[in-house]
């Protein structure tokens, strides 16, 4: 069997067992979850995508628990994941009462389920939402990268015939930004996202790593030519050694110190081709199963000044420690309404 199609089998298993366990949160026996109430001393359950799942980041998951059993008195689980669909469908469903995904993440949750909602993004360096953007990159090995090259410069047609790697057709930056470029750029291929998730005119070769870490190692250990992942989910293994950050052309090497997966692959050098920016990404609450009172607490301490200043929330820069967030110059959270969102769904129209 094709690896994409297992992959995909086992995803659509792990989100018919989720759909199947959501009876769990079954108290009135009519097959809806009962909503529960801000007294409610049941845990609260925070999933993460694959890519916040990693053992290095778990003081900053813990963080986030110190905050939230503050915000609502009860005691925090982390649902970790290995799989966008998983993370995806326990928000969607009630198994999980609080989620941090990517914008198209929350964007397929909101279409199953109106109780799904934002509740705030970090903003960006200017504490506001009007930079509030991470990056998508395409990247290649330093070694290759003239091969990317025509007349001088970077371009996507030199990535043809070449194999690539993406996220999780769930993920933003990670395959959603990158695919509508690539079919933008190849309109007389008539690409679509479904011929881009297997292989293909363009690229005979596509490979998923499942998380924005898994894609980078494949580019990394020459699975794939091309890889496809985000700035964010690699700054704590990565650093810039030439050029600007964000930029095409920039060049960065795995750190000394890198923990798993990239703990093998240690001074491993990769250039940035293509850089898009995406905007930021929620933590998001389903409402059916968190009071209001305690999602209007839960806005009020992440927006606060107490929670900006937390370094354990928002990592500085220049510590050289792990982090979910870093702050640079006035980065924060900030609420935001799912209207901010629509230049993503307007990328699958």
């Amino acid at each position: 069997m094709n690896k994409r199609w297992l992959s995909l089998l086992v995803g659509m298993l792990s989100v018919l067992f989720l759909a199947a366990c959501s009876s769990s949160n079954d108290k009135n026996g009519t097959g809806e979850v009962k909503k529960a109430n801000a007294e409610s001393d049941e845990p609260l359950v925070m999933v993460w995508y694959p890519n916040e799942s990693g053992s290095d980041l778990a003081p900053s998951r813990d963080a986030f628990s110190d905050i939230f059993e503050k915000a609502t008195g009860r005691k925090v689980e982390h649902k970790l994941t290995t799989d966008y669909a998983i993370a995806i469908e326990s928000i969607t469903n009630g198994n999980a009462h609080i989620a941090y995904m990517g914008p198209q993440g929350y964007i397929e949750a909101k279409e199953k389920s109106a109780d799904v909602e934002p509740l705030v993004v970090p903003s960006g360096e200017s504490g506001t939402l009007d930079d509030a953007v991470y990056y998508s990159w395409l990247a290649v090995p330093k070694d290759k990268a003239e091969q990317y090259k025509i007349n001088g410069e970077f371009t996507l047609d030199a990535t043809e015939g070449k194999s690539i790697s993406f996220v999780s057709a769930s993920s933003t930056s990670g395959f959603k930004v990158p695919t509508s470029s690539i079919i933008s750029h190849f309109s007389d291929k008539n690409l679509t996202e479904e011929a881009l998730m297997e292989g293909n005119e363009v690229y005979p070769d596509v490979l998923f790593g499942d998380s924005h870490q898994g894609s980078a190692v494949n580019m990394l250990m020459e699975r794939s030519d091309i890889a496809a992942f985000c700035n964010t989910c690699v700054e704590a293994y990565v650093e810039i050694v030439e050029g600007e950050k964000n930029t095409p052309g920039a060049v960065y090497k795995v750190k000394d110190d890198a923990a798993a997966p990239f703990n093998t692959l240690v001074g491993e050098e990769f250039v940035l081709i293509q850089v898009t920016p995406v905007l930021n990404s929620p933590f998001v609450v389903n409402t059916s199963v968190l009071a209001e009172e305690e999602i209007q607490t839960l806005k009020e301490i992440l927006t606060s000044d107490e929670t900006t200043n937390n370094t354990s929330i928002f990592v500085p820069e220049d510590s050289g420690g792990a982090g979910l967030f870093y702050k640079a110059a006035d980065e924060r959270f900030l609420e935001v309404e799912d209207a901010w969102f629509n230049p993503v769904r307007e990328l699958s129209k």
